[in-house]
C-alpha cells in the first residue's frame, strides 16, 4: 500500500491545485485561447525541445565521463528523451531521472558485482547534472528578480503586508540549513561517510574544477535559455502581444516552482506561482495560469519522442523473451532426443541459434 501513497499524494496534490485556480479562474477562457493557438509557434516551440535535450544529453555525458564512466552520445541522447518524458507523466518529476541512472549503471553489465560497481557512479552523475540545472536556474531567477523594477516593489508590498509571515519562513529556512549541516555532519562520521566522501570527490571532479565548471555553467545556461524561449513561443501562441522584456524577469522564478518534487511534471505548483508572480507585477493572473498551463502542454509534446523510446524498448524486450524461450525448447527437444549426451547447464540458449558460438 506504501508503494502507492507517495505517487497518490503527488497526484491528489496535482488535481486539488488546479481544482483552486479553476474555481478562482475563468477556465472558458482559457479553453478558447488554448483551442486557438497558433500553430506555427506551437511547432516552434516544439522543435525549441530538440536542442533542449541534445544540450542537456551532452552536459549529462560529460558529468559521466567525469566521475569516471563512459556514455555513448547516442545513448545519451536517447535515454534524456526517455526520462523526460516519465518525468512529464510520472508523480514526482525525477522518476525519469531515476531511470535514467538505473538504465545507464546497469547497460551492458553480466555479473552483480561489475552492475553495483558502476551504478553508484551512474547515479551520482545524474544528481550532479541535474544540481548543474537546478543552480543555473536560480542564479537566473535571482537575476531576473534583481533587474525588475516591477517585481522588486511587488515584493517589497508584499513583505510589508505579511512580514510576520516572512521572518517565520526565513527562520524556517535558516533551521532547515542548520539541520542539513548537522545530517551532512554526523554522515560523515558514520558508515555513509565513505559514501559521501565519494560524492563530493565526484561533485568537486564533475563540477566544481576550474576545467570543467565553464562548461557545466555555459551548458546550464543554454538550457535555461530553451525553457525561456519556450515560454515565449507560449505566449505568442496564445496571441499575447506583452513586450519581451516585461515577460523575461517573469519566466525564471516561475520555473524554479516546478523544481519542487510534490506534483506530477510541476503541474498545479507552475500555475500557482504564477498566480502569485504575475500580480507581483501588476499583471493579471489569469494571464499568467494561461502561459504557465500552454508552456506545460508544449513541453509535454515536446518530451513525446521519449514514448517512441520507452514503445520500442518494450518491443525489443518481447522479442529477446520470445528469443529466449524458443531457446529453451530448443533445449527441451534436445533432451529429450539425446538425453545423454545433451546437459542444460551445458548448453547456453544464445550459442543454440550460432552453432555453438555466442550470438
Amino acid at each position: 500500500m506504501n508503494r502507492w501513497l507517495s505517487p497518490g499524494l503527488r497526484l491528489a496534490a496535482t488535481l486539488t491545485l488546479l481544482g483552486l485556480l479553476a474555481w478562482q479562474l475563468d477556465t472558458r477562457e482559457l479553453l478558447e485561447r488554448l483551442g486557438a493557438l497558433s500553430p506555427g509557434w506551437v511547432i516552434l516551440a516544439i522543435l525549441i525541445g530538440v536542442p533542449q535535450v541534445v544540450l542537456s544529453a551532452w552536459r549529462w555525458r560529460m558529468t559521466a565521463h567525469q566521475v569516471g564512466i563512459s556514455l555513448p552520445w547516442p545513448t545519451a541522447i536517447r535515454e534524456y528523451y526517455l526520462a523526460t518524458f516519465l518525468n512529464q507523466v510520472l508523480p514526482g518529476g525525477v522518476v525519469g531521472d531515476a531511470a535514467r541512472a538505473w538504465r545507464h549503471g546497469n547497460a551492458g553489465q553480466t555479473s552483480n558485482a561489475a552492475s553495483k560497481s558502476q551504478s553508484g557512479p551512474a547515479i551520482r552523475a545524474v544528481i550532479i547534472e541535474r544540481a548543474s540545472g537546478q543552480v543555473a536556474l536560480l542564479g537566473v531567477a535571482i537575476l531576473a528578480i534583481a533587474l525588475s523594477p516591477a517585481l522588486r516593489g511587488g515584493i517589497r508590498q508584499l513583505w510589508h503586508a505579511h512580514a510576520g509571515a516572512g521572518w517565520v519562513g526565513i527562520i524556517g529556512l535558516s533551521l532547515t540549513a542548520v539541520l542539513v549541516l548537522v545530517a551532512a555532519f554526523w554522515l560523515t562520521r558514520s558508515r555513509a561517510g565513505a559514501a559521501l566522501k565519494r560524492f563530493w570527490q565526484d561533485l568537486h571532479r564533475a563540477l566544481l574544477t576550474v576545467k570543467v565548471w565553464p562548461a557545466q555553467l555555459a551548458s546550464s545556461l543554454l538550457v535555461v535559455a530553451t525553457y525561456i524561449a519556450v515560454f515565449l513561443c507560449a505566449a505568442r501562441a496564445l496571441g499575447l502581444e506583452r513586450p519581451v522584456g516585461e515577460l523575461l524577469p517573469l519566466i525564471p522564478p516561475l520555473l524554479m516552482a516546478m523544481a519542487i518534487p510534490l506534483t506530477i511534471a510541476g503541474w498545479g505548483l507552475r500555475e500557482g506561482a504564477a498566480a502569485v508572480i504575475w500580480p507581483l507585477a501588476g499583471l493579471p493572473a489569469q494571464e499568467g495560469v494561461m502561459l504557465s498551463v500552454t508552456y506545460g502542454l508544449l513541453i509535454l509534446a515536446s518530451s513525446l519522442p521519449g514514448l517512441a523510446v520507452l514503445l520500442m524498448d518494450h518491443r525489443s524486450a518481447r522479442r529477446n523473451a520470445g528469443r529466449r524461450a524458443a531457446d529453451r525448447r530448443t533445449v527441451r527437444d534436445l533432451q529429450t532426443f539425446a538425453p545423454d549426451s545433451v546437459a542444460p547447464d551445458n548448453i547456453a540458449p544464445d550459442r543454440l541459434a550460432s552453432g555453438g558460438e555466442p550470438r
